[in-house]
């Protein structure tokens, strides 16, 4: 689902929902010389969202949030995002942004990233600057590896640092269960680790765009893989214990998403995602029962 097909507009504001999104592949190839890995990933969508309203003003850029805990000024993305497009493209003018956020931060679901998709998607709505959706994408990539997959959406083969995107076979319909640990993860502590770790498995990711092409769910879910896990769970075995219960609970497979801390599992029932989702709310504030997209 891309952020642009899903755009709403009323006159001077614009209603965007930005979408959270699952790695079913994460490989971590190499470290670069400019200090970024080079990965290899398989990325989807999932309907779990946040909203942004964003509403054209005169001059200057503003946020509010629902989360107190969220800053408000030029740290937050949406507001770098805004700075990037008027430095750009030279116009004069003013953005306030509403952020309702509902997907977790710091959980690997790339809320942020999504947060400056749904920005950047809106101000050229809002300003008409006719940007094309690859225009749009180069310019988030300045803001983050992740924003262009956030604006494009659905199925996708990520490689370079996770800018370089390549449409895949639209996945499987899926009930997605989402839970993230009380945990923050810092993506920039599990690179530092991810070369020096023991990997025993890495992802097939051929066997994966079979399995994509194909449509079997089941495959899909069999070729869950990220390397990732190989820090993460060593720091917090939490994240394996997750894993564990969704699978006693009839999950079809189970992986960290990203650097994490989130926890995802792919259910081919709506009846079996709900009752493993009742059984998480016991121990988790952050539970999310949505689907593929």
């Amino acid at each position: 689902m891309s952020i642009i097909s899903d755009m709403i507009i009323s006159g001077n504001r614009a209603i965007a929902r930005s979408y959270a999104k699952i790695n079913l592949t994460l490989d971590v190839l190499g470290k670069r010389p400019d200090g970024y890995h080079d990965v290899e990933m398989v990325m989807q969508t999932v309907s779990l969202f946040d909203l942004i309203i964003a509403d054209k003003t005169a001059d200057s850029i503003r946020i509010s949030t629902n989360l107190r805990y969220l800053p408000c000024n030029e740290k937050n993305i949406a507001y770098k995002a805004a700075a990037l497009f008027f430095a750009e493209t030279g116009i004069k003018g003013g953005v306030k942004f509403l952020i309702h956020k509902n997907i977790p931060v710091a959980a690997g679901l790339a809320g942020g990233s999504g947060n400056a998709a749904a920005a950047l998607c809106a101000l050229n709505a809002l300003y008409n600057t006719g940007m094309s959706e690859e225009e749009l994408c180069r310019l988030g990539a300045q803001l983050g590896a992740d924003v262009p997959f956030c604006i494009k959406g659905g199925t996708m083969l990520a490689s370079g640092i996770g800018e370089v995107l390549t449409p895949l076979p639209q996945m499987p319909p899926s009930y997605v269960l989402i839970v993230k640990p009380q945990i923050n993860i810092s993506t920039a502590a599990i690179y530092e680790g991810i070369d020096q770790a023991p990997i025993s498995r890495r992802p097939d990711t051929k066997a994966m765009i079979r399995s994509l092409e194909e449509g079997e769910l089941s495959a899909v879910a069999d070729n869950l893989c990220n390397v990732m896990e190989a820090v993460t769970e060593t720091m917090h075995p939490i994240i394996a214990g997750i894993k564990n219960k969704m699978g006693k609970n009839g999950a079809l497979g189970a992986l960290m998403s990203g650097s994490g801390s989130a926890v995802f599992g792919l259910f081919d029932s709506f009846e079996k995602a709900k009752l493993s989702a009742d059984s998480f709310f016991y121990q988790f504030s952050d539970v999310y029962l949505c689907r593929t997209i």
